[in-house]
């Protein structure tokens, strides 16, 4: 009996590869499928077996596992593919590059105006990052043909999408962490470890930018139907969110004096200005200047702004694995 995954229809013994012919996605296939299939001799044991695990998999516990398997096999594409090592080379570089051009004064104040002047590097190249590395999250898998095999499987599509997510994610943090953490140990040597505190203000609040703009991207590539219309999507919305939301409402602010809760709902509706308010909040309103200053006084407390940004996190991936079951493939 021929093995239908392994051999084509004319026993030539040519193997094919619905995976897309990457090899941590046939082993995250193998994974979820429950291992390789077995003799017609064995198939009635095997079925006892098989609704037996499906039982015991159907809970919590096979959930995680799927999830966890799907965004292993994501990290491990994304690291052989040099996405790790880019992300992390372009925020040492351009870390490197500001520390040296944001002043060198010696003492707390000093300090403050580096890590000031960081935030306002990570709000622009951050966000890129983020939506680079996930507009074509589903799509792109779509487009391999690994989203339909690993869609045939009994896993849920949710899974699929959440551990997508989290496999990408890791990348994503991993690299914050490691380029801006030689920023963050030049501080340090500099201006001493007074500034490690609001280095690392920083360096969560970058993390969950980046998160969030990556759930984002998560979603645009679920409504998608081509990369090119993801990507382009993409574009829109970091324009949107990092040059044009703040723009607009500088012209507000300036026009009318708005209450708190306005100011404060112009914060929470932007992922970057909430990334903002949460870093230089525990800086001072001094450490930065102009619009950014004036959310800086609206009074949103630190839990605030991070649950924001948590929301902005969880809504857009709730979302997508909820469209996803919709998708035609």
């Amino acid at each position: 009996m021929s093995d239908s995954r392994g051999r084509s229809d004319d026993g030539t013994g040519e193997a094919t590869r619905p995976d897309g012919g990457h090899p941590d996605a046939t082993a995250a296939v193998d994974a979820l499928d429950g291992g390789p299939e077995v003799d017609a001799a064995d198939s009635e044991s095997a079925a006892t077996a098989a609704a037996a695990e499906t039982s015991t998999n159907d809970g919590v516990r096979g959930a995680l596992r799927h999830v966890f398997v799907v965004a292993v096999t994501e990290y491990r594409l994304a690291v052989r593919s040099r996405w790790a090592l880019a992300l992390t080379a372009l925020f040492v570089v351009f870390g490197g590059v500001m520390l040296t051009f944001s002043g060198s004064a010696v003492g707390p104040a000093g300090a403050e105006r580096v890590v000031a002047s960081l935030t306002s590097l990570a709000a622009y190249l951050v966000p890129l990052a983020a939506l680079a590395l996930g507009y074509d999250a589903i799509v792109g898998r779509e487009e391999e043909g690994w989203l339909a095999v690993v869609f045939s499987l009994p896993v849920r599509r949710s899974e699929v999408v959440a551990g997508t997510y989290l496999g990408r994610l890791a990348v994503l943090a991993g690299a914050t962490v490691l380029g801006f953490g030689f920023s963050g140990a030049l501080i340090v040597r500099e201006f001493g470890a007074g500034s490690l505190s609001a280095f690392l203000g920083f360096l969560g609040g970058t993390v969950g930018v980046g998160a969030a703009f990556l759930a984002v991207a998560l979603l645009l590539s679920t409504v998608a139907r081509e990369k090119t219309h993801s990507l382009g999507a993409a574009l829109l919305v970091w324009v949107w969110f990092v040059l044009v939301h703040d723009l607009l409402a500088l012209g507000i602010v300036a026009a009318t004096e708005l209450p708190d809760a306005a100011l404060s709902a112009l914060v929470l509706s932007n992922p970057v200005s909430a990334f903002r308010v949460f870093v230089l909040s525990g800086l001072g309103t001094t450490a930065g200047g102009g619009f950014t200053a004036v959310l800086a006084g609206s009074g949103l407390s630190t839990v605030a702004l991070a649950a924001s940004l948590v929301a902005w996190t969880i809504v857009p991936v709730a979302v997508a694995a909820r469209l996803v079951r919709r998708r035609r493939l």
